[in-house]
């Protein structure tokens, strides 16, 4: 007799995943590469394999043609693994296919997309009854913060990240009140604040709010990124926020944003 666990082969589920998103105002190969360079400092193995989608939303001009090959090959340099694109002009777009690039929507990969399963026919009602009055609810616990109307999410671990381990607060803010160790990644749509060492990779406004920030009582990490906008620490950490309070702010207008690492004014 045949297993029932083999009654299905393949089974398709909705799921949202944490996607890194590049946004890419420039086409020429070289001068990404000399962008990158500088950006990784060289470091050959510093994304991991990480899937990225790369966007055009924000192209100086737009091309007649793209290199793909050497595009690719670039971002696969540094371990980063293209997976598709969005709001690429559309005679562009066969170039693409040819990559093996995915062409999204505007949501990207962040968008839930419910699977169609057959629905059995519903049963016959009974006739109504009187119902007994409504028991409230019992509160949720005091660590869950689900969202309300219009209230974005806060996603709020009380655990230690060790490496390894990743963390994405989707929609909202992040809270760490135990620290994280190098190695380990937090991403969140909006701001981050850890209470505690911050030494892994921090990403917020994973989806391009600029007005994200990046809060920590004990500044170190390996990696901070708002909206896109990377810096690196091989050379070492700044010595006026080293191991203090510190914040990560973009400063800046339009599609010149830098990336603006000062301490909290809170040593009493």
């Amino acid at each position: 007799m045949a297993d029932a666990s083999q009654g299905k082969l393949i089974e398709f589920k909705g799921a949202s995943l944490a996607v890194m998103t590049a946004y890419v105002r420039e086409t020429d190969a070289v001068r990404l590469a000399d962008a990158m360079h500088m950006m990784m400092g060289g470091m050959p193995d510093f994304f991991a394999g990480e899937p990225v989608v790369l966007d055009f939303s924000q192209l100086a001009s737009t091309p007649d043609w793209v290199d793909w090959t050497a595009i690719t090959s670039l971002l696969r340099r540094y371990q980063v693994q293209p997976i598709g694109v969005r709001h690429l002009p559309e005679h562009l777009h066969e170039g693409a296919r040819r990559a093996n690039l995915a062409l999204l929507g505007k949501e990207g990969m962040g968008a839930e997309r419910p699977i169609a399963t057959p629905q059995p026919a519903p049963a016959p009602q009974p006739e109504p009854v009187a119902a007994p009055a409504p028991v409230p609810e019992a509160p949720p616990p005091a660590e869950t913060q689900p969202a309300s109307s219009g209230v974005a999410p806060t996603l709020i671990v009380e655990r230690p990240l060790r490496s390894g381990q990743q963390i994405y607060a989707k929609g909202g803010d992040l809270v760490l009140l135990a620290g994280m160790s190098p190695g380990s990644e937090i991403i969140a749509d909006g701001s981050i604040h850890v209470y505690g060492p911050l030494r892994g990779r921090a990403l917020a406004g994973a989806r391009g709010d600029t007005s994200a920030r990046i809060f920590s009582t004990n500044f170190g990490p390996e990696l901070v990124s708002i909206a896109g906008v990377y810096r690196t620490f091989e050379r070492g950490i700044p010595p006026n926020v080293a191991g203090r309070a510190a914040q990560v702010r973009l400063i800046g207008s339009g599609n010149q944003h830098t990336l603006e690492i000062i301490p909290l004014q809170n040593d009493y």
